[in-house]
């Protein structure tokens, strides 16, 4: 059953808040019924290479973050591995035990999964004996560590230019032209630093609460953080990048829109972030 899940989302500024209302309307809500339930005990894994996850490291630099009077310029002074795709069903069931998305694909993005549970994961990763012998950690990225790699050096509207109608050759959207749900990752081409799937396919949870920008430039080293993020608390957490049921607009480098923590829809899925010794 359709339900009306746009009361749970936050758009940002450059976002028509009756159109996200009507586009977030097509993504389903759970229902908390068999969705999460184990089919049988999976042994965990030996480190995240062994269940396929992928990471390149994303360099420092300088960008603009956001679109028209919410552009802002933010500098990341160290380099962070992204992971090269959006986390799979079985990846997430090997780490969890368990795969609670509504359409079922091994090589698919997980989906209807809440912030929390992508923190738990990342932490559970990250306690894999392999990763912790490694002084590995993983997490969500920021939003500015988002938008960065998913811009790749660009500063236009999608990370392989302006045109929207480039964009299914680059990412899985509109529901009318790609079918009813989202699609295995990596099936579209990357952006130019070898990420897929930054445009569409499913929402990415970022680790930010979803606040206003802050004016004027962002360093991370003035903020004496390692990188950049937004407020430490709030009700909204920040998704980012599009999905499989929205139009193109929604799946600019520059869209944010935001989440409660408890928050899980059949379009929200996550990538992850890795940090040696939790830098």
């Amino acid at each position: 059953m359709l339900v009306a899940a746009n009361k749970t989302l936050t758009t940002g500024a450059n976002v028509n808040p009756f159109k996200c209302a009507v586009v977030c309307v097509a993504v389903f809500a759970t229902c908390g019924c068999e969705q999460g339930q184990p089919t049988a005990p999976v042994p965990l894994p030996e480190s995240a290479t062994s269940i396929g996850m992928e990471f390149k490291l994303i360099p420092a630099g300088t960008f603009i973050m956001g679109e028209g009077d919410q552009a802002h310029e933010v500098t990341l002074t160290k380099p962070f591995w992204m992971g090269v795709h959006e986390v799979t069903q079985a990846q997430y069931e090997q780490v969890m035990g368990v795969n609670p998305s509504k359409y079922k694909g091994a090589d698919n993005p997980v989906e209807t999964v809440s912030w929390e549970d992508a923190v738990e994961f990342c932490r559970k990763l990250s306690e894999l004996p392999a990763e912790k012998a490694a002084g590995n950690v993983y997490r969500l990225p920021t939003e500015a560590e988002w938008e960065y790699a998913c811009r790749a050096g660009t500063n236009t509207k999608y990370s392989f230019g302006n045109d929207e109608s480039d964009l299914s050759g680059h990412g899985w959207y509109d529901q009318a032209a790609n079918g009813d749900k989202h699609h295995p990752v990596g099936s579209k081409q990357p952006n130019a630093w070898g990420l897929y799937d930054m445009h569409g396919n499913v929402w990415e949870w970022c680790q930010d609460c979803k606040e206003d920008y802050p004016e004027g430039a962002v360093t991370d080293v003035s903020s004496g953080s390692a990188i950049p993020t937004g407020p430490a608390s709030g009700q909204y957490r920040v998704i980012r990048g599009g999905s499989w049921v929205n139009t193109a607009d929604y799946c600019r480098s520059a869209t944010r829109l935001g989440g409660k923590l408890s928050y899980s829809l059949n379009g929200l899925g996550f990538r992850v972030c890795l940090s040696s010794s939790g830098k």
